[in-house]
């Protein structure tokens, strides 16, 4: 399976060039501040591409979209366009099993927060451990999830919780987020036979400046 990884692109989705594949995922944070009308156009940017299905979360930049009045909206946009959104929830295409979540450790006053700990523990929990590609916005500890902090300094940013969770989930063999556009990857960065791509279309400058991930699985 050919699959193109995109994330972040906060409605800087029309600059990227999308190649065949037989799936696309984007990893979360579609909007800037959760403007439906981006949802739309992006949902419209979805029905004319080269790829056979595509899969889509949402992540901290999609204001009102967890629980407010445009949620029902956003999502029904994004799935009239073909797409598969999931929230805490899996699909299997062609006998590849894939879940995903936007939730991501608490990160000032956005959507999908949760604290470190048991509260977002629940969440990762809910990740059946027979799955083969993981989707979440935000990385892992220690792999592709260094923010600057400073001029001269950076920080690991990942959650430890979903770390752990990783470790019991013998089948997992891709595991794509974004969030932390600094530590975007060109290739895949491989742990323990695990594919990790921080697909972040963004830089730190929110612009669109980073190509979509292409791997296989």
């Amino acid at each position: 399976m050919k699959i193109v990884a995109i994330s972040d692109t906060h409605n800087y989705h029309r600059e990227l060039n999308i190649p065949e594949a037989d799936l696309l995922i984007h990893a979360g944070d579609i909007t800037k501040n959760g403007e439906l009308s981006v949802i739309a156009d992006f949902a419209g940017w979805l029905k004319n591409l080269p790829i056979s299905k595509s899969i889509v979360i949402f992540g901290n930049h999609e204001l009102g979209f967890e629980s407010g009045p445009n949620r029902n909206t956003a999502i029904k946009l994004i799935e009239d366009a073909g797409a598969t959104y999931l929230e805490d929830s899996g699909i299997e295409i062609d006998g590849t099993k894939i879940w995903g979540s936007p939730v991501q450790p608490f990160f000032y006053n956005w959507e999908f927060n949760r604290h470190r700990g048991k509260e977002i523990d629940v969440h990762w929990q809910k990740i059946p451990n027979d799955i083969n590609v993981l989707i979440t916005h935000g990385p892992p500890y220690g792999i592709l999830d260094q923010a600057p902090r400073s001029a001269f300094s950076y920080e690991n940013v990942g959650c430890k919780d979903l770390s752990n969770k990783i470790k019991q989930l013998s089948a997992l063999k891709a595991h794509i987020f974004g969030h932390i556009h600094n530590s975007y990857s060109f290739t895949p960065q491989i742990v323990n036979g695990v594919k990790y791509i921080n697909a972040s279309s963004c830089n730190e400058r929110y612009k669109a400046v980073n190509p979509p991930v292409v791997f296989e699985i």
